[in-house]
């Protein structure tokens, strides 16, 4: 195989690994809207009608969007076959966690400092943290 054909061959394969990482981040973003609707509607129960305090209902929200978020890429974004099912969510929700504290450091510096509406920070929080949840996932969770 000459060098052209190896270098062809390679640009084949970086395209499609792009192409694939692209569709998966598109998955990641569809599932992450639909996390977000179940963030949303558990912070908001918890926050509004059973007056827990925000930043507890904030956590609450955003940690069943995550196991629903794990459940759901496993299956349809990164079709996981991993029999370490444990290991898998556990590597999961750490990234998770820690995206928990990027979300929540956010809302406060948002609501706290710059006088925004929860909700718009919370919304805004969630968009920052989806970038370190896909990139610490598609690296450590489902490589």
């Amino acid at each position: 195989m000459g060098f052209m054909n190896i270098s062809l061959f390679l640009e084949i394969e970086l395209h499609d690994s792009m192409e694939d990482f692209l569709l998966k981040f598109i998955k990641f973003g569809i599932v992450g809207a639909s996390g977000m609707i179940v963030d949303f509607s558990f912070t908001w129960i918890c926050k509004e009608k059973l007056k827990i305090q925000k930043y507890i209902a904030n956590g609450i929200g955003f940690t069943i969007a995550a196991t629903f978020n794990y459940y759901i890429n496993r299956i349809w974004t990164f079709h996981s076959h991993n029999q370490q099912v444990v290991r898998e969510f556990s590597s999961f929700f750490i990234i998770s966690l820690i995206g928990l504290g990027i979300n929540s450091f956010f809302v406060w510096f948002f609501t706290s400092k710059m006088k925004w509406n929860f909700y718009f920070a919370k919304l805004i929080a969630i968009g920052i943290t989806v970038i370190w949840n896909f990139l610490g996932n598609f690296i450590f969770t489902f490589s």
